[in-house]
């Protein structure tokens, strides 16, 4: 019997509960996973909520992100053996597989092979594929271009200030607290602008010697997007993500504003194509290996501590990446 976090109705954290349940052997293309860790995301409680961008089919699992060890495989898999130490990443819809469990079935191309501890695993890869597809992959950013990270401590922003000055671009990151400014500076921004006290354009205008930004990295969206992008240069871009505040309405799109680009971004062009997904793994690991990259994590919680979780999660207080573990 596998434990398993499930909802059957949309809502808050209240609406998670654990179940017990048999696990299913593995489908073609499938493995097993004896869950470690858990990569909490903010897509996660979006998806519980009703509002990520496709809708969940009840009842629901959740979870892109996992550590553990393969247990089973099934017919069709290469590259992946039982006993093999993994970790997943987001390579599939939540409504075909999910990773809050102690045992899960996920497609064997999610899977990259484990060298750091289970908890540092299952916070890297949403986070620094996200990054990746961002500023490297397909357009990439210049050594020397200023890039706006805003919402800068959760685990993107962290993994996108390391992946900027790892390429020798120039991260400014905001937060809304003065709080974690120094934590930012602390974690490799450039700049930090503290949206509470400062006029964020103005700032930005100011660091970039009038030129603003060549790149914006947005999660939040709703009302305070108009200001991001009287932070982007003529000719840059402002990629939108996340999506959190929740007045967006992704019916209306996104505005239009001549001679910036303005879109919406995800990680998926990158994990689901075999070779931009072969890229951004050793893009990652590079990183990982050198030192560059090392993942941020503020707190873990035990798997029985699911709804704690999405509620800090959803405080906004943390700084890096939330982790559920399973038995460490």
């Amino acid at each position: 019997m596998a434990r398993q976090i499930r909802f059957d109705t949309t809502g808050g954290p209240e609406v998670l509960r654990l179940h017990e349940t048999p696990v299913r052997d593995p489908g073609a293309g499938e493995v097993v996973i004896r869950v470690d860790a858990i990569g909490v995301n903010r897509a996660d409680a979006m998806f519980r909520e009703g509002r990520y961008f496709y809708p969940p089919a009840l009842p629901s699992g959740l979870g892109y992100e996992a550590a553990g060890v393969v247990e089973a495989v099934g017919p069709d898999v290469a590259g992946a053996a039982v006993g093999d130490s993994v970790a997943v990443l987001p390579a599939f819809k939540l409504t075909e597989h999910g990773t809050y469990g102690d045992h899960v079935v996920v497609p064997a191309t999610s899977l990259v092979p484990r060298t750091a501890d289970p908890v540092t695993a299952a916070a890297t890869w949403m986070a620094y594929v996200t990054a990746y597809g961002a500023l490297v992959e397909g357009d990439p950013v210049a050594k020397g271009d200023h890039v706006l990270l805003t919402a800068a401590s959760g685990g993107v922003g962290l993994a996108a200030i390391q992946v900027a000055n790892s390429i020798g671009a120039v991260p400014i990151a905001t937060t809304r607290t003065p709080e974690k400014r120094q934590r930012l500076l602390d974690a490799g921004a450039a700049h930090v602008v503290v949206t509470s006290e400062e006029d964020l354009v103005a700032r930005v205008r100011e660091i970039t010697d009038g030129q603003g930004v060549s790149t914006a990295m947005d999660p939040v969206g709703g009302p305070g997007l108009a200001e991001v992008v009287g932070t982007v240069a003529p000719g840059g871009r402002l990629l939108a993500y996340g999506l959190l505040d929740p007045r967006n309405d992704l019916s209306k799109g996104l505005p239009t504003v001549p001679g910036i680009e303005l879109g919406l971004y995800t990680l998926f062009p990158v994990t689901y194509d075999p070779e931009r997904r072969r890229r951004a793994v050793e893009f990652v690991e590079a990183g990982l290996d050198a030192g560059t990259f090392t993942p941020v994590v503020d707190r873990t919680f035990d798997l029985g501590e699911f709804a704690e979780a999405h509620r800090y999660l959803e405080s906004g207080a943390q700084f890096g990446k939330i982790v559920l573990t399973v038995g460490l």
